[in-house]
């Protein structure tokens, strides 16, 4: 069937937890790491009372597309266990096509331990697992070719084989004339593979969504002016969201604006720049203006942070309908 979006990402599983700023800064955590089995097994021996809800950000922004009525796909691999399982029958009941291949004989299904500190911050710790098994095997040309735009998940430029999907998905969607959108995910992710994420993004990505530190980072410069001007000289469009001061999207020469959508309290971060694309992305998809496709997006990214966990509670179409979108 022909989608909006199709997303290529990790597969993961989110415990969210509370926790003071004491034992995030005890652990020496940063606002994402990855970690391994043994560690993992450690922290979540230690976490308070998890609530465990299925993710991974380009999941979640699938998820966030589904809910305003459009048509997502995603591409990600779980273990051969129970929460594979669970995953990949939660993503379809959320209204996803869920495009998982053969499971991981040997790997656990990734799962993700995020701290949420009274600030309503989030502080990620990510086993990754099943998710490094990823391969251009894993990637149906149709299911690509099939979509308006391919959303790729930074976190996913992890391993050679991941990044050997992301380019054979690239490829294909370029052949069949699609736009190709990239999620920066995080700073690390940016420290941790700049020349070869930096020579995606100028070959590849016709779309490119970070928040302001990240753009900060991938741009070299040290403030947000001189980061927008840098990116009003690329070919690509550039949306990049900045907390409460709203979001910004440069395309060309043209440079537009929106505030952050009002809530009523802020309870936890976990999936604004996700839920932030999916609303940009429907938008775009639809045909709508570049003003309210952002709209649409602090829309879906205000109702995730007002309540805990990076997936929609309420309906975004009804929401959307509501605003006037």
């Amino acid at each position: 069937m022909p989608y909006d979006v199709v997303s290529i990402g990790n597969a993961i599983v989110d415990l969210i937890a509370k926790a003071d700023a004491a034992f995030v800064a005890a652990e020496g955590m940063g606002t994402m790491q990855l970690i391994d089995a043994d560690r993992a097994k450690s922290l979540y021996d230690r976490m308070g009372h998890a609530v465990e809800i299925s993710g991974g950000s380009g999941a979640n922004t699938m998820v966030g597309v589904a809910s305003l009525g459009g048509k997502a796909a995603f591409i990600g691999k779980v273990g051969n266990d129970k929460l594979g399982e669970i995953y990949a029958h939660e993503i379809k009941v959320a209204g996803v096509d869920f495009f998982g291949g053969t499971p991981s004989p040997n790997l656990p299904t990734a799962v993700s331990m995020i701290l949420v500190t009274p600030d309503a911050q989030r502080y990620m710790n990510t086993y990754l697992g099943a998710c490094t098994d990823l391969g251009p095997e894993d990637v149906d040309p149709e299911v690509i070719a099939d979509a308006d735009v391919l959303y790729i998940e930074g976190y996913q430029w992890n391993t050679p084989r991941s990044k050997e999907a992301i380019r054979k998905a690239a490829g294909i969607a370029k052949q069949a004339g699609k736009k190709r959108a990239l999620s920066l995910s995080d700073v690390f992710v940016i420290d941790s593979h700049y020349d070869d994420l930096t020579a995606l993004i100028r070959d590849e990505i016709d779309i490119l969504f970070g928040n302001e530190a990240e753009v900060l980072r991938l741009t070299g410069k040290p403030d947000f002016d001189s980061a927008a001007r840098e990116l009003t000289s690329s070919k690509m469009m550039s949306v990049v969201t900045r907390g409460a001061s709203g979001a910004v999207v440069i395309d060309g020469g043209s440079v537009a604006a929106v505030p952050a959508s009002p809530i009523p309290q802020l309870v936890d971060t976990t999936g604004a720049g996700d839920l932030f694309a999916a609303g940009f992305l429907y938008g775009y998809t639809h045909g709508r203006t570049l003003v309210n496709c952002a709209l649409l997006g602090a829309l879906a990214a205000g109702e995730v942070i007002s309540h805990m966990g990076a997936r929609p509670e309420a309906s975004l179409r009804e929401l959307m309908t509501k605003a006037g979108l």
